[in-house]
């Protein structure tokens, strides 16, 4: 390696890592990506590919007495607990139900909204850079119910994020098979959000915006983010091509990014929802939209690849053992709901979403080191957000006039 040191150390080469990468690129910055693993392998590979327009309300801890008992004795499969992790995970989800409640909720709400509303116009100029538009579905998303109580709750939602500028089209049961043939009968309806896009595969838009990082002058090495120190007016990490250094830092970790904040003294309100997906072969009649099955929990989305059937939240430790019972009991539900061919994965994938109890990501300034910055903690929508965020955090560090007020997602509020 030529230069060991640049303007910004980069930790963590996720899709939120690469993609602040590229908007510090964009902002003339030289910037140093590092990761013990190849990027966007980790958290970044597992998800439904969805850049989500549509999700203006974060995913609230439920509150209701009745929901409350359906997951805890789990009649549910949107849900799982490792039990014994309990004591762990409880102070978290403490102060999750707190944020999540009438008077906190909103504030999830309007925090949210920017990054959403962002996403796709500060995704779309790096994907046109990278090559990176065959990977694109812009056919939308579709929530689809079952039963009475779930289509009366979601056509209630999707009618309440047309004030946030969603546009949700209601489908009668006959409308959805219309507009996905692949769905088998037997739904009562679905709402269709057009203005949502899909990545097919979400490893490959990793490569692609790393082929453009390396393109315009970046450079990606493998490292510990464990051996981060400050020094006189920077910061250093020890990589395989030797101690790297760099003006600023940033924790752009994930799951991971709550480790090294506490070895910097800083601790953090932090959980971790896990999350399992498996792939399964097409059959001559598949989808051509990802579709969620409100009713249990779980998503498909047609991948380049196959269609990628996705659990929902595994509450347990990070790094405890896979325990795949959400997808065992959802396979043969989804077997029902559509055309699955044989599974093609000898075993399941499992990653883990870094979540916050108020459900917005942390992104800014480090208040005791100068130069540290994090972004972490986006929870369900890091690919979302990814992009947004990412030159939220750009403008920070370069100290210019911010697109977005910045205080909603300060380190701050938690400390």
């Amino acid at each position: 390696m030529q230069n060991k040191s640049a303007d910004v150390l980069v930790l963590g080469a996720g899709i939120v890592g690469l993609s602040l990468a590229l908007k510090l690129q964009e902002r003339d910055r030289h910037v140093l990506l590092v990761d013990r693993a190849l990027p966007g392998a980790a958290t970044s590979f597992g998800n439904a590919g969805l850049i989500e327009r549509s999700t203006v309300f974060p995913y609230a801890f439920p509150r209701d007495l009745k929901t409350l008992l359906a997951y805890a004795l789990g009649r549910r499969h949107a849900a799982h607990y490792h039990w014994h992790a309990m004591p762990s995970l409880l102070p978290w989800m403490w102060r999750y139900w707190k944020y999540s409640s009438p008077a906190l909720y909103p504030r999830a709400i309007a925090g949210a909204l920017p990054l959403i509303e962002h996403s796709w116009s500060e995704h779309l100029p790096l994907i046109n850079a990278a090559g990176a538009q065959g990977l694109v579905n812009e056919r939308g998303w579709i929530k689809v119910f079952r039963t009475a109580e779930n289509a009366s709750q979601h056509l209630d939602m999707a009618a309440q994020s047309s004030a946030f500028g969603v546009t949700a089209n209601p489908l009668s049961a006959a409308e959805l098979l219309a507009k996905e043939p692949a769905l088998k009968p037997g739904l009562l309806g679905g709402v269709h959000y057009p203005h949502v896009r899909q990545i097919q595969d979400p490893q490959a838009l990793s490569n692609a915006y790393l082929a453009l990082f390396l393109q315009r002058g970046g450079q990606f090495v493998h490292g510990d983010a464990c051996t981060l120190q400050p020094e006189a007016k920077a910061w250093s990490a020890q990589t395989e091509r030797g101690r790297l250094h760099a003006t600023h830092a940033v924790l752009a970790l994930g799951p991971w990014g709550e480790d090294i904040a506490r070895n910097l003294g800083y601790r953090l309100p932090m959980g971790r929802k896990r999350g399992y997906h498996m792939h399964f072969q097409t059959m001559a009649t598949t989808l051509e939209h990802t579709v969620v099955d409100v009713d249990h929990g779980y998503a498909i989305a047609p991948m380049q690849t196959g269609l990628r059937l996705t659990t929902g939240a595994e509450f347990a430790l990070r790094d405890a053992p896979a325990t795949p019972v959400q997808l065992q009991r959802i396979e043969p539900i989804a077997r029902g709901l559509t055309h699955l061919g044989q599974r093609m994965d000898a075993n399941p994938w499992l990653g883990s979403r870094p979540c916050t109890p108020d459900m917005l990501p942390l992104i800014g300034s480090a208040p005791n080191h100068t130069g540290l910055w994090f972004s972490f903690g986006h929870a369900h929508h890091g690919l979302t957000q990814a992009a947004s965020s990412g030159r939220l955090l750009a403008e920070l560090i370069c100290g210019q006039t911010a697109y977005i007020d910045p205080t909603p997602y300060k380190m701050q509020r938690f400390v």
